[in-house]
Order: structure tokens, then sequence, then C-alpha cells
């Protein structure tokens, strides 16, 4: 690349996390539209006088104008678009869990216009505390594997190619798809045709098909993470445990 600076303006973009950096400034991860995940340093965000600070937050779509040179950038304007909608308190954890999946897993540098549309959906689905925010989780985990490279097969038989039937059981391999039970079923990734088949549509409409997309999802997404413990899950189960715990005499 050469020792020329590009420069973005006003590009559509979500903070997905900030980093402390020198005496007042911050590292910006940011998803764009169009250039896909950038890091961008902001002279001076952490003082409140410079305005930066307030317009910086996550979850409500920006406008920002940088200079990139290699993998890190500089920014040189930010706005905060007018129609971004703070997520309700009850959904921050789900927003925070998709940033970090961004975080862990997307390279910088790779454009992905139709994530950056699935990411922005579900952003709007939490901001309005709708009862299919699960469903909204689904869609986006399934489209970052896609866009990864490791989309699921959910509508074909491995060994066979066979269409899946709605009411046979598969096993699922993570790596290759989904492989016909004669008998039987046992096993944490078994599952019936129709939950396959109902992700394959993004129609997860009924509680079983909610429940065996998740576990099937967490799985895939457990394959490329190699081991990665998520934060955002750690926090969850502590909150959740601590609301258990709570609740006794």
């Amino acid at each position: 690349m050469s020792g020329s600076a590009r420069r973005v303006r006003l590009e559509p973009a979500f903070l997905l996390h900030h980093y402390p950096w020198r005496d007042s400034s911050r590292i910006l991860e940011l998803l764009t539209r169009s250039h896909g995940r950038v890091s961008v340093f902001a002279h001076a965000a952490r003082r409140s006088a410079s305005g930066l600070a307030a317009t910086l937050q996550p979850f409500g779509e920006l406008l920002v104008s940088y200079s990139l040179r290699g993998e890190a950038g500089q920014l040189a304007g930010v706005e905060r678009s007018p129609t971004a909608v703070p997520l309700p308190a009850e959904q921050l954890m789900n927003g925070w869990y998709a940033n970090e999946l961004l975080i862990r897993l997307l390279p910088r540098g790779d454009p992905h216009p139709r994530l950056y549309s699935t990411y922005a959906a579900l952003l709007s689905t939490l901001a309005a505390a709708a009862t299919d925010a699960p469903r909204a989780l689904r869609i986006f985990e399934k489209h970052l594997l896609e866009e990864l490279g490791y989309g699921l097969n959910l509508e074909t038989e491995t060994s066979t190619g066979r269409p899946v039937e709605p009411h046979c059981s598969y096993r699922y391999r993570v790596d290759s798809g989904p492989e016909l039970v004669n008998g039987v079923a046992e096993g944490s990734l078994v599952f019936c045709g129709s939950s396959l088949l109902a992700l394959a549509a993004e129609t997860i409409d009924d509680p079983r098909s909610a429940t065996d997309a998740r576990r099937l999802l967490r799985a895939a997404l457990e394959r490329i993470l190699d081991g990665r413990e998520l934060r955002t899950r750690r926090v969850a189960l502590a909150m959740r445990a601590h609301e258990r715990d709570a609740g006794t005499v």
C-alpha cells in the first residue's frame, strides 16, 4: 500500500468498542458500511469540551470522516445519525454480545455491506424491545458465519445430497452438515429437519426451532472461536446466577 493516506468522508458506521489511548484520546473500533471493520485514533475524545464523548456512543449509527494509512486511521469528524435510537437497558447485553462477536471474528478492512445491514436491523429490533429479539440475534449469527466463509449447510444431507425432510431427525456435523439418523436420535447436535429448514429460511417462529437454532449456531461459533471465551457470555451467566441467588431465602 502507498504511503499516502486514504480519506473517507461521512461514512455510515457503528462504534463497536473503544480503548483509552494516551491522556485524553481513544482508539475506536468501528463497523463501517463500505470498508468493514476499521480502527481509528480519536484525539482528545475523552475531553468533555471536545463534544466527541457524547457523540461517540455505541448502538447508534454515526457518520464518520477519517484518514486511513495502513490498518489504522485518524478520526477527522463524526456526527450522530438523526435516526439513531438508544437501546433499552434490558437489551444492552445482547448488543454488547453482537459487538464482541464482530471484534473477535471479523478481519479488519474487509467490506461486508450485507452484514452491516443485518447488524443495523438487529439494533433496530433490540431498540424496539420486540419479542423477536432472539430471532434477530440468530439471523445475525447466521449471516456472520456466512460472511466469514463458515456458512451452514441446512438443506441437504451431507452424504447423499438429498433434501432435508421436515419430519426426519439429523445429526449435525458443524464442519459438513446434516446426516440422517436412523433409529433413536441422541446427542447434543441432533435436530429435527423442520428446525434446520426454519433456520435456512430465517423463519424461526416457534419455541423448538428457536431453541435448536441457538444450539446449532452456538456450536458453529464456538468452533471458529477456537476456545476463546466470550466476555459477554461470562457476564450474562454471572448475572443470571446472581439473580437466582438473590431470589433465595
